[in-house]
């Protein structure tokens, strides 16, 4: 490994420890009014309004939650995938039907448990929301670090409404980059959806 990626990758070890802890000291009266709150601003947005399939996903801990999203994108009429973790850490996905269409998985995850569509589904989907910890005003997403959301951003066409779902203060000037980080368009906080890049 070369120097300048030695140090990037220490950056973002660095930035994810800071952003993880504060998280944990996040309250979960907090937690529950921003997952409303982000729910209301996306449900309202255009993007999501025009959408036939939304890509998402299931949150965790103290994770922006994506509960109550899930459930009213679906009553809204929407088609709902979610990733299945591969052992590889890819993202294969299944549909969404509800709370009882999940099941417990490695890491701690909740899955759906119906037949998974391939790799390449996302592809399909109109808008893809993605978990983060952080973002840049341009539109660089900092994530956990397995690479899977990466991966499954390479499958998105260029154009499509990509999202990630953060509090106000994860929104940041800049943060730490390696070359295979891909860019979203938007992210969506409790105070709103803010445009990127």
């Amino acid at each position: 490994m070369t120097g300048p990626h030695r140090c990037h990758g220490a950056a973002k070890v660095a930035a994810r420890d800071q952003l993880l802890a504060a998280r944990r000291r996040r309250p979960l009266t907090e937690v529950g009014e921003a997952a409303r709150a982000i729910a209301e601003h996306l449900l309202a947005s255009p993007e999501i309004r025009r959408a036939a399939t939304v890509a998402a996903y299931v949150s965790v801990g103290t994770e922006p939650g994506t509960t109550v999203l899930l459930d009213r994108l679906v009553d809204a009429g929407k088609r709902v995938i979610l990733p299945v973790l591969l052992p590889d850490n890819d993202l294969d996905w299944a549909a969404y039907h509800g709370p009882t269409s999940l099941a417990p998985a490695r890491r701690g995850l909740l899955e759906p448990v119906g037949p998974t569509l391939g790799v390449d589904v996302v592809a399909t989907a109109d808008v893809v929301l993605v978990p983060g910890l952080a973002a840049s005003s341009a539109g660089l997403r900092l994530g956990r670090g397995g690479g899977s959301y990466d991966r499954a951003l390479a499958r998105v066409p260029v154009g499509t409404f990509t999202c990630v779902l953060l509090y106000d203060d994860e929104v940041l000037p800049d943060v730490p980059t390696e070359p295979h980080d891909l860019p979203v368009t938007a992210a969506a906080t409790p105070g709103g959806i803010r445009r990127l890049g």
